[in-house]
């Protein structure tokens, strides 16, 4: 396939060049906000399930001070953080290659 374009000035004019081609940034798994939500999730997620109050023979109320409730709330605002951050990401900037990448 050939990589020819035609020019805006004279369109009977065939400039051989590879065409530019751009993305819109770089894929979500290469950036270290992707890491590091992944590891905040986790983080969020064992302390639910690492602090709780057994109200048994400790002598605790039987309240769970940081249930599995907060824990979803966290990792929700922590995912609309994160979707907030790709989004401003994707806006601004432009990762390029040519044809000829593979």
């Amino acid at each position: 396939m050939s990589n020819a374009t035609r020019t805006h000035a004279d369109p009977d004019q065939i400039v051989d060049r590879p065409r530019r081609l751009t993305t819109e940034t770089k894929a979500s798994t290469k950036t270290t906000e992707f890491f590091v939500y992944i590891a905040v999730v986790l983080a969020v997620a064992v302390t639910a399930f690492m602090v709780n109050d057994d109200g048994g023979a400790s002598g605790g109320n039987g309240v769970d001070p940081f249930s599995a409730l907060d824990a979803l709330r966290y990792i929700t605002y922590l995912t609309i953080g994160y979707m907030i951050a790709r989004g401003l990401a994707k806006a601004g900037s432009r990762d390029a290659y040519d044809n000829y990448d593979a």
